[in-house]
């Protein structure tokens, strides 16, 4: 019997430690603000309340409210990965041998400190993860599996689809 409450137990450890965030409606304002700033993130705090017809003061007070709350993550500049000689696009299906939390730990901790991966996400299905490589060409993507990813010990298989061409690259969620 105690072996069945043991087994139960990380579980109940999960439930509880979800903490709840404050829930904050957004009003129109701030889908505006939201809005305008994914169109151009270098508005000055003037041309944005302009742009959402209200004054300095409450646009700037919004702003901010909207970053710390988390509706507003970072701020980034979009670069133009084929001038960089980085547009050689590969999403890279994964698979981990064995799936636990120290395994999904070392995984993901390695792929973040590899700059070529882009985007990495858990997903379900066949495989545990999805990945976004940029390179400049097949041979440095080919050399990027053999001496970078194929070194991760859990790995037990990959598939890699190239892209082609994009069709549509939003960087913005829509509000």
């Amino acid at each position: 019997m105690s072996t069945q409450t043991e087994s139960i137990r990380p579980f109940d450890k999960l439930r509880a430690g979800a903490a709840q965030e404050p829930s904050y409606s957004l009003d129109a304002k701030d889908t505006d603000i939201l809005r305008a700033l994914q169109q151009n993130a270098r508005l000055t705090n003037k041309e944005l309340a302009a742009k959402v017809h209200l004054s300095t003061t409450p646009t700037y007070e919004r702003v901010k409210r909207l970053e710390r709350l988390g509706f507003i993550k970072q701020y980034a500049t979009i670069l133009d990965a084929n001038k960089l000689n980085k547009g050689f696009a590969v999403f890279c299906s994964i698979k981990l041998r064995r799936l636990n939390s120290d395994c999904a730990n070392a995984f993901t901790e390695m792929v973040k400190q590899i700059p070529e991966v882009t985007e990495c996400y858990n997903i379900s299905g066949s495989f545990d993860y999805l990945l976004r490589v940029q390179a400049p060409d097949m041979r440095y993507y080919q050399q990027f599996l053999l001496n970078v990813i194929g070194r991760h010990d859990n790995i037990s298989s990959l598939e890699s689809t190239f892209v082609m061409e994009e069709i549509k690259h939003e960087y913005s969620v829509s509000v």
